[in-house]
């Protein structure tokens, strides 16, 4: 029953939030902060043996099939950077600054608070940007980094648990666990994603191609972690290249898989954020002798060094390399505004969190891990101040700098230019069939499919067109809602007919049907 309503208030806190200026994310963690001190509200603990394994590898599958391969590689350097780059360098800042700021917190300690909150999430940043108009190539690099940096945070917490429970680990051991951790992440990827692809266009049923995909980050987490290898990049690697392929599959897989995957990131963000804001009551229950102003001077502190630590490394590795005339030519000019934003999005999040609450209780000779419950206490603290400081002002900020928006124009003369080769191509190999006697049709069917391709290929013209001056409408506004109408008229007389015992159920689901693909389509047409 809690997860029950946690699913379910989340998911109608999130859908109220569409309709506020409020980021989602922020508003469910406020509601999930006041909600977690109501009376009979049981205490959420988050449990990294289900966090990580359960809900990471579906979250990070479905922003990778929704990325671009291309684009990301064309942003490789700048996305590694901060993904690998800036996670190790947050690692050791955060855990140096702890140490010297909390009385006799160990070193090692440190440093796992340092990797724990060393990886931003940019699930809120991202939505962001794309609601606000950010250029694609900023969308784009906070995409990256979201994708790989969790895989940085996670083996860095490993080499420096290891420290901090005794275990004799060393910097040489701990970079040879991460280049193998990271080898091996992405070779496993590399291995799984043909077979994988194969069976996903082999198989003839799109309800099975679709169970196959809600198995597949699983699979591909899973196999890699048994063989100590990076799931996070494994589950990255294949779900980028099933994206980038993903045309191979047929259309009622894709139809199927595009609501479903939406429907499960839906599901999945808005219970990890209101699990956050539920975690106060149980992080304050064992913070135990630090309270008051020094637990609020160190929660402070380490927020503004964690704050600070992004921009003190994006800067320099934003225009450093452009000292080369190479990086200048390939990259073109950037200003100092696109680094800030970069910068000011380090939001941190769910993962976060849930690699705190795999601290162990004990280190290896019985006695209690140091300062636990304040690594989680400071954990907590870090991940709401980003949320709330950043994620609050974060809009505003990309409004106030001014960036250039999207020249819709220049997008629509290319997705015209495109549409025209296909339909081109898609005539002459119209003509190519029908000059072969088995193809052969009857002339008002050939001209429908004639029809098809030439409407197909002005809807995307016309919306260069002039608004309709009585209306207000553009054309394909006015083309789309005429097509909606006819469609509803039609649908409206197929229940009738159903409900006058003139077709059964299953014809009246197989006539919505073609009308529901003949209504996406005509919206697909024009948007």
């Amino acid at each position: 029953m809690p997860l029950l309503l946690l699913v379910a208030g989340s998911a109608a806190v999130a859908a109220a939030g569409r309709r506020v200026p409020v980021p989602v994310p922020l508003l469910l963690v406020a509601v999930g902060l006041m909600v977690s001190y109501v009376p009979g509200v049981p205490d959420y603990t988050l449990d990294p043996h289900i966090v990580l394994p359960l809900l990471l590898p579906p979250l990070l599958y479905t922003a990778a099939t929704d990325s671009s391969y291309l684009d990301l590689r064309a942003q490789l350097r700048p996305v590694a950077l901060l993904s690998v780059g800036y996670v190790l360098f947050a690692t050791f800042v955060v855990g140096a600054a702890a140490y010297l700021i909390v009385p006799g917190l160990p070193l090692t300690a440190a440093l796992v608070l340092g990797a724990v909150v060393a990886p931003p999430d940019a699930v809120a940043a991202t939505a962001v940007a794309r609601r606000v108009g950010l250029p694609s190539r900023i969308t784009t690099i906070l995409q990256g980094e979201s994708l790989v940096n969790d895989a940085t945070a996670i083996t860095a917490f490993r080499v420096a648990l290891a420290a901090a429970v005794g275990e004799g680990a060393t910097w040489a051991g701990g970079i040879l666990e991460f280049v193998v951790a990271a080898i091996g992440g992405i070779g496993m990827g590399l291995v799984l994603m043909v077979p994988l692809h194969w069976l996903r266009t082999h198989l003839r049923e799109a309800l099975l191609q679709n169970t196959l995909s809600l198995l597949i980050p699983f699979v591909a987490y899973a196999v890699a972690e048994q063989v100590h290898a990076s799931g996070v990049l494994a589950v990255v690697v294949v779900a980028l290249y099933l994206g980038h392929r993903a045309w191979e599959v047929d259309f009622a897989t894709r139809l199927q898989e595009e609501a479903v995957w939406k429907m499960v990131a839906f599901v999945l963000e808005s219970a990890v954020f209101a699990l956050i804001g539920l975690q106060l009551p149980v992080v304050l229950k064992g913070l135990g002798e630090y309270e008051g102003a020094e637990a609020a001077w160190y929660a402070v502190a380490v927020f503004l060094v964690v704050a600070a630590a992004r921009f003190v490394w994006v800067y320099p590795a934003t225009f450093l390399p452009r000292l080369s005339a190479r990086v200048r030519a390939r990259e073109g000019e950037m200003s100092w505004k696109g680094p800030f934003i970069i910068g000011w999005a380090g939001m941190r999040g769910v993962v976060s969190l849930a690699i705190a609450f795999s601290i162990p209780l004990t280190v290896h000779d019985g006695g209690p891990f140091p300062e636990r419950n304040l690594i989680l206490f400071l954990t907590f603290t870090t991940v709401i101040g980003t949320l709330v400081v950043q994620g609050v002002t974060l809009p505003p900020l990309i409004r106030l700098l001014k960036f250039p928006t999207r020249d819709v124009r220049t997008e629509t003369l290319a997705e015209a230019n495109a549409q025209a080769q296909a339909s081109r191509a898609a005539e002459q190999r119209l003509d190519d069939l029908l000059a072969d006697e088995r193809n052969a049709l009857p002339g008002p069917l050939a001209d429908r499919l004639r029809r098809v391709l030439e409407r197909r290929r002005n809807a995307v013209w016309e919306r260069l067109g002039q608004v309709n001056q009585v209306s207000g409408e553009t054309v394909d506004d006015t083309y789309r809602r005429l097509s909606r109408e006819m469609i509803g008229a039609e649908r409206d007389v197929f229940v009738r007919l159903r409900d006058g015992r003139y077709i059964d159920d299953e014809m009246l689901r197989t006539l919505l049907r073609r009308l529901d693909l003949e209504e996406a389509a005509a919206y697909r047409e024009t948007t």
